[in-house]
């Protein structure tokens, strides 16, 4: 596991989302700032098995999507998820601010690391990439907030 990814996932997300307001647009999608904090806290609950969601990614397919996850190549703008977790348009909001929701996202990475630091050897079902140990989910939200700080120009 690479160490830089795994400090970044700990406790550099937040620091860097603190200033984004609620309203902000990004520079492709539709969330808005609070819709993507919001949206980032509940990928955090996925990976902690907090939120189950079933696989659909064809058993044939999942070599080439797991290849991508373990690569450096970033998510494309305007990269799709599943319609069934993902809805074209944005969830409606669960807390009512941005303060709340940062709150929210910062209790969300806790259990992520409380998870792991649990039983270090579980494995927990992402629905397109499948069965992720701690190593491969630290991979995965990297890259994810990446792109997500990326949309809304947090980080060039």
């Amino acid at each position: 596991m690479n160490q830089e990814k795994y400090i970044f996932v700990k406790t550099g997300i937040l620091p860097l989302l603190e200033g984004l307001l609620s309203e902000a647009k990004g520079k492709w999608g539709k969330m808005n700032g609070q819709q993507m904090v919001e949206h980032l806290s509940l990928f955090f609950k996925t990976s902690s098995g907090r939120i189950h969601l079933p696989l659909v990614t064809p058993a044939e397919q999942l070599p080439k999507y797991r290849e991508f996850l373990l690569s450096e190549k970033e998510f494309r703008e305007n990269t799709k998820a599943p319609q069934q977790y993902i809805p074209e348009e944005p969830l409606p909001l669960r807390f009512a601010n941005m303060q709340e929701a940062l709150q929210a996202l910062e209790k969300s990475i806790g259990e992520f690391f409380t998870c792991f630091q649990e039983d270090p050897e579980k494995k927990i079902l992402h629905p397109v990439f499948g069965e992720l140990n701690f190593g491969e989910w630290i991979q995965l939200h990297h890259k994810h907030v990446i792109h997500h700080l990326k949309q809304f120009g947090l980080i060039t």
